[in-house]
């Protein structure tokens, strides 16, 4: 372990009354899988976040995710905590003001518009409800399975929404129902249950009409006569034609953005190819995606080469349950620490 990241409890405690991060702190921010894109008032806003909610970052209690904003030309960061998080905060406020706080029943409803206080059914459900009692008031809230699902590029649900969808559509229904509760505790973060579907892949179509309506070839630096190289990557025939699309658009200059997205197809139509095991080694390791694939992509790939060396058949159960958000979110750090833990070269 890096000697940096040797710290004591007081040197990364955060003050109520500290304007900026302090260097240890920022060290440590860092390594947690923050870009170098992260601006000044991101990370003020930040801190403030984390001040006045009380939840602590070096926990693993509240962190921040950077995603793609094609507008702001970066990756912009927003907070994000897990449901504990959320409930850590809810229970400080009314103990706080001894006021009183407590659930009714949480309910799951088919799509037939039929409740239940369980949920036995093999399918998803439509819609989740949850109502939190604080000061015997009821606030309640309904969550739409819909909106809120992970989805592959195919549009099938992925990681703990295709394993419990009942119990993440069930946290989506009480962060939304919590933050009626204690809107001024909990204004301004947001659950990883209920950022989930902001990573959903759009399909090929829908981004094609945005980018032409947004003047793709002129906004994205497309250097070459506005081709679309995400939707030809999606036509390609196999992952090999990918690869001479991914190859194209770096020589026309398409943004880093624009290449990975080509590099996640690229790796779709690999799987689906279903090679022998060598043939699937050569297409991972193939120009297309060692050049292309961000370092969160490599450190995921090894991340789940250990987990399947050492049987651990919930990997993504698990790392939600050590780091508090799911795999796709995860910063390469992150992924690379639980990498150190499962091959046993963790110092």
């Amino acid at each position: 372990m890096s000697a940096e990241l040797v710290q004591t409890a007081g040197a990364l405690a955060i003050r109520p009354d500290q304007t900026q991060w302090t260097e240890q702190q920022a060290v440590v921010l860092r390594q947690s899988g923050i870009g170098d894109t992260v601006t000044r008032a991101e990370l003020d806003g930040f801190l403030h976040l984390c001040q006045r909610t009380g939840l602590d970052p070096f926990s693993r209690q509240i962190y921040l995710i950077g995603r793609w904003d094609k507008r702001a030309g970066r990756e912009v960061y927003t907070p994000q905590t897990g449901i504990d998080g959320y409930r850590v905060v809810a229970r400080r406020a009314a103990a706080k003001s001894r006021g009183s706080y407590g659930y009714e029943d949480t309910l799951w409803c088919d799509a037939s518009g039929q409740w239940r206080d369980v949920w036995l059914a093999e399918e998803p459900p439509a819609a989740a409800k949850v109502t939190v009692l604080r000061d015997g008031l009821r606030f309640s809230a309904v969550a739409l399975y819909r909106e809120y699902v992970q989805t592959n590029r195919d549009g099938k649900p992925i990681g703990l929404w295709a394993k419990m969808p009942a119990g993440q559509l069930g946290k989506c229904a009480e962060a939304l129902a919590l933050r009626k509760a204690f809107p001024h505790d909990l204004a301004g973060v947001y659950t990883a249950e209920e950022m989930a579907q902001a990573d959903n892949p759009a399909p090929a179509r829908h981004l094609q009409s945005v980018r032409q309506a947004e003047g793709y070839a002129e906004a994205e630096g497309d250097l070459s006569g506005g081709r679309d190289f995400i939707n030809e990557a999606t036509e390609a025939a196999d992952a090999n034609a990918v690869r001479g699309v991914w190859q194209a658009a770096k020589q026309a200059g398409a943004p880093a953005h624009v290449l990975n997205e080509i590099v996640a197809i690229g790796k779709e139509k690999a799987a689906a190819e279903q090679q022998p095991e060598a043939a699937a080694d050569e297409v991972t390791e193939a120009e297309v995606v060692a050049e292309g694939e961000t370092e969160a992509d490599a450190a995921e790939r090894a991340l789940r080469a250990a987990a399947a060396n050492a049987g651990l058949d919930n990997l993504d159960e698990e790392f939600e349950r050590s780091y508090g958000l799911p795999i796709a979110q995860a910063g390469a750090q992150q992924l690379r620490e639980m990498t150190a833990i499962l091959t046993g070269s963790a110092a």
